[in-house]
Formats: structure tokens, C-alpha cells, sequence
């Protein structure tokens, strides 16, 4: 009786029962079983371009290194010269007329393909009154690249003294001052290296890198000058113009362009001296008009020129020493062949100099300037 009151039971309520006992099992299941993880969207992480040095790929690193990454920092005395003088047709005394430049003290600083440098004509360094009184201003940039070398040269010069000394002076110990002599040169030549892989001219005169083993380059380019010489008087002093075809010159203007051809050498002694020479001569088509007394005269003629630097120093421990003197010599023809002028404009610089590895902290600061100037020289960055 009692069993059949149960079964009844359960066919009345058979489908309630079996949906609890499917929840449970759900349940159950769910507790045992592990959770699946969730998928979460991942960020990426910003990508930072590594910019690779030029000096890497660009050279034979067994020629000379590179240090474009250090900071070059140096000192120096320099001092600028120019000159003019007047080729002669007789057998006298040589002469030339010189301005009283100032030795100059300064700084420096090269960093990549960058160099700054100022000096000052102190005082204490420049008691020479006796040769007058020169007013200036000199801009003679030289810029060294790996495979272009450019000179580029702005000078306007009042004021010359004649040397040698007494010539054409009241007396033997005394110099002939012009103040009223006054010259201007503008111009600008460039040069490509033939050999930039194994010879540097930072080397010896930016000292932001180091000539291992000796080597040299051929250099073709070409030159373009303009420029003037003035004066209230005849360039020749009254003692010597019987002696000179330009006794009744008193300005000068031309135009010079052509191309050029040289040769540079670095000897390496002993790992650590280095004498460095260069030599370009060009050959240029010169435009002149020459003013006298007798009224103006034009003539165009070729006519040579040169570049020259001549370099020694001592290079170790990421210092370096040197003596460098670096020119240029012109020749301009007059109202003919015969009457001809030379003009000369360089520099004097004994320079020390010190390279100097930037920090982690200045290396980031300096991580933009690397970025802009080697996509200049059209490297491309390599992503980490």
C-alpha cells in the first residue's frame, strides 16, 4: 500500500524532480571544472627607431675610426693672414702688402657633422702698432664631410703695411702703411675625395677622428672668387714706381672660375704622429677691370690657383695636437698678360683637443640631433 502511494507520487511529480536534479548536476559540474581565461586586448608596445651611426658602414675602420658620436671640445690660437702683391718686370726688391692681423685665442666644439668655434683678439697678445692700424672682418669657413670638402672665404681687409721692412719707408726700421688700402674676397670651392673609405680629412683638422694607417685621395671639384682691391693712390709708393707696370693702378675688380685637381696624403708614424698635406691647383677663367690714370682697361685670361693644408700632430688617448696651416693663393691678370697680382688668404691654428664620450643621460638628449642629421645623410633608421 505504502509502495504504491510512492509510485503515484512520483509520476505526479516526475518532471519537477528531473529538472532539480539536471540543475544540480549543472551545478556541480560548473564547481568542478576549470574556468576558461578570459581574453584581454594586449596593447603594443611603441616601437622606437634606433638611429645607426653613419661611421658604422660608410669607411674601413682599419684605415681611420670615427668618433662623430663623442664631443670634440678644443682650444686654440689662431690667427688669419692675407696678402697682396705685385708681380714685377724688373730685378728689384720683392714686395707685399700685408694687413696687421690679431693672434686670437678661442673654443671649440664638434659633435656629428657639426663645429662651432669662437675666439677673441685679446690685448695682452696684439702690441704691434708700428705696422697700423687694420679694421677686418675674416669668415674662412672649412668644411670637411666624408666625401666633400668645402672652402668658403669672405674678407674685407682696410689698412696694409709693406714688407720687407723698411722698403719704401721714411727709414730702414720703419714699415710703408697704407691705411687707405682695402681689399675684398668673396668665394667658395668645393672638392669631392676619390678615396673617403680610407683617408680623412677630419682626421688631422677636426680631430674628431683617427688616421690609423696612411693613406691619400685624389680630389677633383672647382672654384668660383670675386674681388676687389682699392686704394686713394697707386697701389706702387712713388720710391718704386719706375719699377712696376701698375705704378698708376689704384683699383682692381675681377672675377675668377674653373676647375681643380689635387692630391691629400696622411703618413701615420708610429700609430699615434701624423703629417697630413694637400695640394689642389685649379685653372680659372679670369674676368678683370683694372682702373688707372689713365681710364679703365678689361682683359680675360686664364690663370692658376691654389688650395693648399699642411698639418702635424700628435694623436692619443682621445687627445690630439696639432699645427695646421691652411691657404689660398690666387693669380689675376691686369690689362695685360705681364701686369699680374697674387692674392694669398689663410690661417695659422695650434689647436689641443680632447674627445669626450657623451653619458646615458646626455646620449638620450642627443638621440634627436643624431636622428635628424644622419636622415640627412640618408641612413635609415633601424627599428628595434
Amino acid at each position: 500500500m505504502i509502495c504504491k502511494r510512492i509510485h503515484l507520487l512520483l509520476q505526479k511529480n516526475i518532471l519537477p524532480v528531473l529538472c532539480m536534479l539536471l540543475l544540480y548536476g549543472e551545478h556541480a559540474i560548473a564547481q568542478t571544472s576549470p574556468k576558461k581565461p578570459v581574453k584581454t586586448p594586449v596593447k603594443k608596445k611603441e616601437v622606437i627607431p634606433v638611429v645607426k651611426p653613419s661611421y658604422y658602414k660608410d669607411h674601413d675602420t682599419t684605415y681611420y675610426r670615427s668618433f662623430e658620436r663623442y664631443i670634440t671640445a678644443r682650444f686654440y690660437f689662431s690667427q688669419k693672414y692675407a696678402g697682396i702683391e705685385l708681380e714685377k718686370n724688373a730685378s728689384v726688391s720683392r714686395f707685399r702688402y700685408i694687413p696687421n692681423t690679431s693672434l686670437a685665442a678661442g673654443v671649440g666644439i664638434t659633435y656629428q657633422s657639426l663645429t662651432v668655434n669662437l675666439g677673441y683678439a685679446f690685448g695682452f697678445l696684439n702690441k704691434d702698432g708700428e705696422k697700423g692700424k687694420t679694421k677686418s672682418f675674416d669668415i674662412q669657413a672649412r668644411v670637411y664631410g666624408r666625401t666633400w670638402t668645402f672652402d668658403i672665404l669672405g674678407q674685407f681687409y682696410k689698412s696694409f703695411y709693406l714688407t720687407p721692412k723698411g722698403l719704401a719707408a721714411t727709414g730702414p726700421s720703419g714699415y710703408y702703411i697704407r691705411p687707405d688700402l682695402r681689399t675684398q674676397l668673396l668665394g667658395v670651392s668645393a672638392y669631392r675625395l676619390m678615396n673617403p673609405s680610407r683617408f680623412s680629412f677630419r682626421a688631422a683638422l677636426l680631430e674628431n677622428e683617427k688616421q690609423l694607417k696612411s693613406a691619400g685621395s685624389i680630389l677633383i671639384g672647382a672654384e668660383i672668387y670675386y674681388g676687389s682691391i682699392k686704394a686713394d693712390s697707386s697701389f706702387v709708393p712713388a720710391a718704386l714706381a719706375d719699377n712696376y707696370t701698375q705704378k698708376d693702378v689704384r683699383r682692381l675688380d675681377f672675377i675668377k672660375i674653373g676647375p681643380g685637381i689635387g692630391y691629400a696624403y696622411t703618413y701615420v708614424i708610429k700609430n699615434n704622429f701624423y703629417i697630413t698635406g694637400s695640394l689642389c691647383a685649379s685653372l680659372s677663367f679670369d674676368y678683370s677691370n683694372q682702373h688707372g690714370a689713365s681710364g679703365k682697361s678689361n682683359n680675360f685670361d686664364l690663370n692658376k690657383g691654389f688650395i693648399y693644408r699642411i698639418v702635424a700632430g700628435h694623436d692619443r688617448n682621445n687627445w690630439n695636437v696639432n699645427f695646421s696651416l691652411v691657404g689660398n693663393e690666387m693669380t689675376i691678370a691686369g690689362a695685360n698678360t705681364s701686369n699680374k697680382y697674387r692674392l694669398g688668404a689663410g690661417n695659422f691654428r695650434l689647436t689641443v683637443a680632447k674627445r669626450i664620450k657623451p653619458g646615458r643621460a646626455l646620449t638620450r638628449k642627443l638621440h634627436p640631433v643624431d636622428k635628424v642629421i644622419e636622415n640627412v645623410k640618408g641612413l635609415t633608421p633601424v627599428k628595434q
